[in-house]
């Protein structure tokens, strides 16, 4: 299905939009081993915010605190407060690897993506598998050995985040997505690291023309081994919505399934993000609160969550409580592109979308 201009130009707003706002959503509850599914949804009972329609709202001053400690930047990213995106690496991610195709093409190589982290992304502002591929680039060591040497972080989700670009790029077209995005997480990422990012960019390329989200997760799933731990586990998700068991016994047996890979590592968030797109049923507002509902890193798991359900629906549909306080402004580390708008990133990318054609 071809999409007229006016239609991939909404689908592709409705992506950052939906990335920004779905990270900005799951950011105050971002620590998976204390903000659990189940503590979540009491702050939201505490708060009396379920169901739950808009950004979180903030701590009540006269509630017991105790427990429920949100993350120190939550002042700037819940309701009634938020002027525009916090800073956070799951936009500066999707910003580089824009800035990165715009420079390199979409022939870029591994070796072109560590020489731009290097040139454009402070050293602080990386965590886990990227901080060390930033520090292995910095002495001296080339892909593949940038993902490989001194880095247990291989397989956690670093490289799913930076994959949503190459999906927005790519309209349609899982396959070259996927491509791109391999060339992109070899750079920090071995095995289900690396399947993660193919499998987020190709579900996102996907969703520009897939009837459905359950659609769209298996358009992704074609393009990883059908035997890794990550398609079994998404393939499980959706058998489980598909045989009509409720969203919370699901997340519950998915949990179950991936217990011991820690609240970082790529295949249990991949749980949880398939089922929040699945029992989200392409709605934007329940996408994304049952996928941050679902715990784990939240404020990944929402922006990839709104970043598909945003393409399956266009930034139009997308309900006013999460696009109005953005305020078409993102912080950024990315050099150059603090407060850079929204919409300027997303005519930015879909003239590449169209250059690719």
């Amino acid at each position: 299905m071809a999409l007229k201009s006016g239609e991939l130009a909404d689908r592709v707003l409705g992506g950052w939009t939906g990335r920004i706002a779905g990270n900005m959503l799951g950011k105050p509850v971002e620590r998976g081993d204390h903000w659990t599914p189940e503590r979540i949804d009491r702050y939201l009972r505490l708060t009396d915010a379920l169901p739950l329609t808009d950004y979180l709202p903030p701590p009540p001053a006269d509630a017991p605190a105790e427990g429920f400690e949100l993350r120190p930047e939550w002042p700037q990213c819940v309701r009634g407060r938020i002027h525009g995106s916090c800073r956070d690496d799951d936009v500066d991610y999707s910003i580089l690897g824009l800035h990165l195709l715009e420079t390199r093409g979409f022939a870029f190589t591994t070796e072109q993506v560590g020489e731009h982290w290097l040139l454009r992304l402070p050293y602080l502002q990386t965590f886990t598998a990227e901080r060390t591929a930033y520090r292995n680039l910095a002495n001296g060591l080339k892909p593949p050995l940038t993902a490989t040497y001194d880095n247990p972080y291989q397989e956690w989700i670093g490289a799913l985040i930076r994959a949503d670009v190459y999906g927005w790029a790519s309209p349609g077209d899982p396959r070259r997505a996927a491509s791109l995005a391999r060339r992109d997480a070899v750079l920090s990422h071995t095995g289900n690291g690396v399947y993660g990012a193919m499998w987020a960019a190709a579900l996102i390329a996907a969703a520009f023309t897939a009837p459905t989200p359950r659609t769209a997760l298996e358009a992704g799933l074609e393009r990883i081994p059908a035997s890794s731990r990550l398609a079994r586990t998404v393939r499980h998700a959706i058998a489980l919505y598909e045989s009509g068991v409720e969203w919370s016994d699901a997340l519950a047996e998915l949990a179950e399934r991936t217990h011991g890979l820690g609240w970082i590592h790529t295949v249990p968030n991949a749980a949880v993000l398939a089922a929040g797109l699945l029992y989200g049923e392409g709605d934007f507002t329940a996408t994304i609160a049952l996928t941050v509902r679902g715990g784990l890193d939240t404020d990944s798991n929402g922006a990839t969550a709104g970043s598909v359900a945003g393409v399956l629906c266009g930034a139009a549909a997308i309900p006013s409580q999460w696009s109005e306080p953005l305020e078409d402004r993102v912080r950024s580390a990315v050099f150059g592109f603090d407060g850079v708008r929204i919409t300027e990133l997303a005519e930015r990318t879909l003239r590449l979308a169209t250059l690719a054609g």
